[in-house]
C-alpha cells in the first residue's frame, strides 16, 4: 500500500523523478522522461503495479519498517534515510545522478552499526503497471524487456527471481557499502554501461553544490527557499528548458475523488512564475532554457498559444484514463495526458509577457524574436480580451468573463507598452495606452461588487476567487486601495478553511459547479502565499509573518509540498512536489525578508 503523499522523498535528473518513501520503497518512476510510462506505479494502484523496497529484511506478513530518520545530503537531492533495527542501523543513499548516458537510479547501502540482515525486492512493470517484462540474465546482468524498452538491474550481491520479483537477500556491517543500480535503454539498443555508483555519487554532489551556490538569497529564510529552488531545478527538463508542474499523474485533490490530473507537462502558467522566482534568485541559465523553450513551443503560431505543451514542446496531449489502475487510496480515474492543454486562459498571455519583461528587467540578453513574439500576443489580446475563457483553474463548466483573466490581459499590455517605452520595441504606443485603460476600466465597471467592496469571481457573479489577490502583485491597483483591501478580508472571511488556509473558490453555493466537476478539493497552497503576500503589502506584516511559517510547518520532513492542504484529513493532497506552491513560497519569503518581517 502506499504511503501517505507527505511520506514521499523526492530525487530525480532533471529529466526524470521518483518518489521513495520512508519504508525504502520507490513507488513512482518514469522512464526515460517525466512523462514516459512509469516501471513503478504502486503509488497509483499496488505492489502488483511496479516497486523497489530497500531496506531491512521484514517477516512476510508485517509491514516494512519506515527509516527512524531521513533527510537530503546538505543541499542536494541525495536522499540518505537511516534505519535503527534490533541488530544495528543501516543507512541507505538514494540518487539519480545528472544524465551523462543512460538515466540510472542508484542505491547505496551502508552498514552503521551491528549486522544488520537487508532485502531488495525489484518488481518492474512497464506501462503503468500493466506489463509483465521479460526478466533474464545477459553476461551476468539481470534485464527486463518490454517492447521499446528495457531497464538493466546491477549490483554485486546474489540475486533470485520469485513471483515475477527479482530479490538479493544480504546483511551489512559497519564499513560495508553495496550498490544497486537500475538504467535504462532502448530495447533496440547495445546494453548501457556498467554503473559507477561511487564516482557518481561523488559528481552528483559536486553538481548541486555547484549548482545551489549560484543562489543569490541569503535571507532567514534560506534554508526553505534553497529547498524550493533545488525542487524546481529537479522538475526542469534539461535537453529542453521546459519545467513540468510536478513529476505526478492523478495524485488526488480529494481523497476518494475525481479531480486526478496529469501534470507531468509544461503549464506556460507555471513555467512563467518558475521563471520569475529563478531569476530573482540568481538563476539566469534556467531563464534563458526556458525562453528558448517557449519561442520553439509557441514557433510561428501565437494566436493558437496553448496553455501547456509537452516537455520538447509538443503540442497533443490527449487525456485518456487506466482503468487497471484504482488510483491512489482508490482515488479513481488516473488520467494521463491532459484534455485541457487547448482551453482558451486568456491569463496565460499575461504571465508569459510578465516573464518576458522580468527576464528583459534582469539583463537577459535580448532576443529580438522574444520581442516580436510579445508583439504578436497582444495583437492577439486587441481582439479577444473582452471573451469568456476557462480561467487560471481550467474550468470545465462553461466559459466566464473570469476578472483574474481580465487583469492578467491588462498586464500583458502594460508590460509590453513598457518594453516599447524603453526603446527595445515599436508598437502602437498610443493604441495600446488606450487598450490597457479599456481593460482597467472594464474590470472595475464590471468586475467589482460595491455593495460588498470586493472583486468578484467573474462578471456578474457574487462568488469570490483566491486568484483575486494577485490584483496588487500585478500592480493592477496599489495595496491601499480600498477595493484591493475590501477584497483581501472578503475572501479572508469566505474562501479560508477552519485553520486559516486558502480555498480557491467556492465548490458549494451559488455558483457550485463552475469547474463542472463533482466532490470538494483542499485549500490550495500557493493562494495561501499569496494572502501572505498581500497582508504583506497592506501593512498587516505580523499577520503575513504568521500565515506564512504555518505554511512552512505544512512541508513534510524534507521540505516539499504537494499542490494542497485537507483540512479535515491533516493531510497533502494533489500532485507532489507541485511547482506550483514552491514558487509562491520562494516569492512570500523574499517579501517577508524585504519587509523586515521575519522572527528570530
Amino acid at each position: 500500500m502506499a504511503g501517505r503523499i507527505e511520506d514521499y522523498a523526492l530525487i530525480g535528473d532533471m529529466q526524470t523523478a521518483a518518489l521513495v518513501c520512508r519504508d525504502g520503497t520507490v513507488d513512482w518512476l518514469c522512464l526515460p522522461r517525466f512523462d514516459s510510462h512509469a516501471i513503478f506505479a504502486g503509488l497509483l494502484g499496488t505492489e502488483e503495479h511496479g516497486f523497489w523496497r530497500l531496506g531491512p529484511a521484514h517477516a512476510a506478513d508485517a509491514e516494512p519498517p519506515t527509516a527512524a530518520r531521513r533527510s537530503y545530503r546538505g543541499d542536494s537531492l541525495i536522499l540518505e534515510s537511516e534505519w535503527d533495527t534490533p541488530r544495528g542501523t543501516v543507512r541507505v543513499t538514494d540518487f539519480m545522478p545528472p544524465r551523462d548516458g543512460a538515466p540510472q537510479l542508484i542505491r547505496i547501502v551502508e552498514g552503521v552499526t551491528g549486522r544488520v540482515p537487508m532485502r531488495s525486492a525489484l518488481r518492474m512493470r512497464f506501462s503503468y503497471g500493466r506489463v509483465v517484462p521479460w526478466v533474464h540474465k545477459h553476461e551476468g546482468r539481470t534485464v527486463a524487456v518490454a517492447g521499446p524498452d528495457s531497464v538493466w538491474f546491477d549490483t554485486a550481491c546474489e540475486t533470485y527471481g520469485k513471483a515475477l520479483t527479482t530479490y538479493a537477500d544480504f546483511t551489512v556491517a559497519p564499513g560495508d557499502r553495496i550498490a544497486f543500480t537500475i538504467s535504462w535503454e532502448p530495447s533496440h539498443k547495445k546494453p548501457p554501461a556498467l554503473p559507477e555508483p561511487e564516482q557518481a555519487l561523488e559528481a552528483t554532489e559536486d553538481f548541486w553544490r555547484d549548482w545551489v551556490d549560484q543562489c543569490t538569497y541569503h535571507g532567514p529564510y534560506r534554508e526553505a527557499v534553497v529547498r524550493s529552488l533545488i525542487t524546481l531545478k529537479a522538475l526542469t527538463y534539461a535537453p529542453t528548458g521546459g519545467i513540468v508542474a510536478a513529476p505526478t499523474t492523478s495524485l488526488p485533490e480529494e481523497i476518494g475523488g475525481v479531480r486526478n490530473w496529469d501534470y507531468r507537462y509544461t503549464w506556460l502558467r507555471d513555467a512563467a512564475i518558475t521563471l520569475s522566482s529563478l531569476l530573482r534568485t540568481g538563476y539566469r541559465d534556467e531563464a534563458r532554457a526556458w525562453r528558448e523553450w517557449l519561442l520553439r513551443a509557441v514557433a510561428g503560431d501565437p494566436e493558437n498559444l496553448q496553455i501547456m505543451y509537452g516537455i520538447a514542446g509538443e503540442r497533443e496531449l490527449g487525456e485518456a484514463e487506466l482503468d487497471w489502475l484504482p488510483g491512489y487510496e482508490n482515488s479513481g480515474p488516473v488520467r494521463v495526458g491532459n484534455g485541457a492543454a487547448h482551453q482558451l486562459q486568456l491569463d496565460v498571455y499575461g504571465e508569459v509577457i510578465e516573464a518576458l519583461h522580468l527576464a528583459h528587467m534582469t539583463g537577459l540578453s535580448r532576443n529580438d524574436y522574444a520581442s516580436l513574439l510579445q508583439l504578436k500576443l497582444i495583437r492577439y489580446l486587441e481582439d479577444h480580451w473582452d471573451q469568456p475563457d476557462e480561467g487560471i483553474w481550467e474550468v470545465r463548466g462553461p466559459r466566464r468573463h473570469f476578472v483574474h483573466s481580465k487583469v492578467m490581459a491588462w498586464v500583458a499590455v502594460d508590460r509590453t507598452i513598457k518594453l516599447i517605452e524603453s526603446g527595445d520595441a515599436d508598437g502602437p504606443l498610443e493604441k495600446w495606452r488606450e487598450l490597457r485603460d479599456d481593460i482597467h476600466r472594464d474590470v472595475c465597471e464590471k468586475g467589482y461588487d460595491k455593495e460588498r467592496n470586493t472583486f468578484t469571481q467573474s462578471y456578474g457573479s457574487k462568488e469570490l476567487d483566491a486568484s483575486l489577490l494577485l490584483i496588487p502583485q500585478m500592480g493592477f491597483l496599489p495595496p491601499d486601495d480600498k477595493r484591493v483591501i475590501g477584497t483581501i478580508e472578503a475572501i479572508q472571511r469566505e474562501l479560508s478553511t477552519s485553520d486559516g488556509f486558502i480555498l480557491r473558490y467556492p465548490t458549494t453555493g451559488e455558483d457550485a459547479g463552475v469547474d463542472g466537476l463533482e466532490g470538494d478539493e483542499g485549500a490550495f497552497l500557493a493562494c495561501s502565499f499569496w494572502m501572505a503576500d498581500d497582508l504583506a503589502m497592506i501593512g498587516r506584516v505580523d499577520e503575513a509573518r504568521k500565515l506564512f511559517e504555518r505554511l512552512l510547518a505544512l512541508r513534510n520532513d524534507l521540505g516539499l509540498l504537494a499542490e494542497e492542504w485537507d483540512p479535515r484529513l491533516q493531510r497533502q493532497v494533489g500532485n507532489f512536489p507541485q511547482a506550483f506552491s514552491h514558487v509562491p513560497l520562494i516569492d512570500t519569503a523574499l517579501r517577508l525578508t524585504a519587509s523586515g518581517a521575519y522572527g528570530g
